[in-house]
């Protein structure tokens, strides 16, 4: 599909009510969905009720017990994703993952694919390391800076 095509059915789903379009043609598949509008929520104020001096100080004292721990960070060095995609363990459903929780790798050797715009591409460890964690699901779509593997 050429470019202009392409521009021209963003341009008629961006200025109509259809949310949502796929075209399937011979050379490819199109979808385009159009993001609904954020809407703006103006809230007018409202009075507050008046309470005792006695109750507000007994409301405003935090209670200690209730404090909920923080989640450890991961130790080791991140690998993070270059860009946004989807991300895959292995080159293909069947082939084993290129890395596995408790491999050694070294730098520069594949550890992943990300897909975006349906072009594969390999991500390669920017550390020699353990992979002691990985922090994506094989098929999840990933965002750029996300980590992905945590290497010690």
């Amino acid at each position: 599909m050429d470019l202009r095509k392409l521009k021209t059915l963003i341009d008629l789903v961006s200025e109509s009510n259809v949310s949502e379009l796929e075209i399937t043609e011979a050379d490819g598949k199109v979808r385009i969905v159009k993001s609904a509008p954020v809407a703006t929520v103006v809230a007018a104020p409202v009075a507050a009720p008046v309470a005792p001096p006695a109750v507000a100080a007994v409301a405003a004292a935090p209670a200690p017990a209730a404090a909920a721990p923080e989640p450890a960070a991961p130790t080791g060095h991140s690998v993070k994703s270059p860009m946004v995609g989807t991300f895959y363990r292995s080159s293909s459903p069947g082939a084993k993952a290129f890395a596995e929780v408790g491999q050694e790798i070294k730098e520069g050797e594949p550890i992943c694919i990300i897909e975006a715009m349906k072009i594969m591409n390999e991500i390669e460890a920017d550390k020699s390391g353990t992979v002691t964690k990985i922090l994506c699901e094989n098929g999840q779509a990933v965002e750029f800076g996300q980590p992905l593997f945590i290497i010690e």
